[in-house]
């Protein structure tokens, strides 16, 4: 007759720990930063060459009685009313 193999003892089973798992954090979304809003143009004093087209900004007016005059290529420059 042929052999009968030989069973392994049945040893107690194996029983998994629990595992506690550490919950998922989600991504924090960030909100959109929206741009700084535009300041609005203001009018601004100009000083221009009619000759050479160079120009100067007048940023403060001084407290003179008597208006300056300024000279670029040998003649005073005028006035321009811009926006900035």
């Amino acid at each position: 007759m042929a052999e009968k193999k030989k069973k392994k003892p049945v040893g107690k089973k194996k029983v998994q720990k629990a595992i506690k798992k550490k919950p998922v954090k989600k991504p924090v979304k960030k909100a959109a930063s929206k741009p700084a809003p535009k300041p609005e143009p203001r009018p601004v004093t100009m000083m221009e060459c009619q000759i050479c087209g160079y120009r100067l900004v007048v940023d403060r007016k001084c407290n003179c009685v008597e208006e300056h005059v300024l000279v670029c290529c040998g003649q005073p420059m005028q006035k321009v009313e811009t926006t900035v």
